[in-house]
């Protein structure tokens, strides 16, 4: 069987909050080997039972700083207070080992990776929901948030899903079987693309050679 290994993706996932991207998220990684879910660099104190380069990697004010005026961080943002992102070398080592990588970042994040330098191994994808009353009703039937901390989700939705059109591809999960499939295909498709596909070009080289030994 001819194997030609595609270079990896940078697979960006967005959507506003309780369109179904974690679940989505979880069942990729648990079905695909070849990715992994980036770990983000972050100025927030380890909570208990957090691991170090696991979960995060926990950095000082000043580090965060330094990584950034060196190039180092691919996307960053401030959070309620603290800052989350990208440390770019555990990246390239995962493309590097044959790994594709799975962000879960924000349309800001996403427009800051697709403008680095691996943005040429970006993939963005944005996830809507059926409708905004579905949307409001998957948020409150976690029953894990305030009524508030929900209101709060919600005003942000329109906001974040104006930027749907920045993006590759956009799943509505209507049903989030279907738009698994659909995710799936997307990642294929990619991986088939032409332009990812490292080998292709020794391999018809050696097409040629076997033109003309003929």
């Amino acid at each position: 069987m001819i194997d030609l290994r595609p270079s990896g993706l940078l697979v960006v996932l967005s959507s506003p909050s309780g369109a179904g991207k974690s679940t989505l998220s979880r069942q990729l990684l648990a079905s695909d080997p070849r990715f992994r879910l980036s770990v983000s660099a972050t100025t927030r104190p380890a909570r208990p039972g957090e691991v170090e380069a696991k979960d995060y990697f926990f950095v000082s004010e000043q580090q965060f700083d330094g990584m950034i005026s060196s190039g180092d961080m691919l996307e960053h943002a401030r959070v309620f207070g603290n800052r989350y992102g990208t440390p770019k070398a555990p990246v390239e080592q995962a493309l590097n080992d044959g790994q594709d990588v799975l962000f879960d970042v924000d349309w800001q994040g996403a427009q800051q990776l697709r403008a680095s330098s691996l943005g040429h191994s970006v993939v963005q994808i944005f996830v809507l929901p059926p409708s905004i009353s579905a949307l409001e009703g998957r948020l409150r039937g976690r029953a894990q948030d305030s009524d508030e901390v929900i209101d709060g989700r919600m005003a942000k939705a329109k906001p974040e899903i104006s930027h749907w059109a920045e993006y590759d591809y956009v799943l509505i999960n209507d049903d989030v079987g279907v738009c698994y499939s659909q995710l799936e295909t997307i990642v294929k498709a990619e991986r088939l693309k032409r332009v990812r596909q490292t080998g292709l070009g020794a391999f018809v080289s050696g097409l040629n050679d076997e033109f003309d030994a003929r």
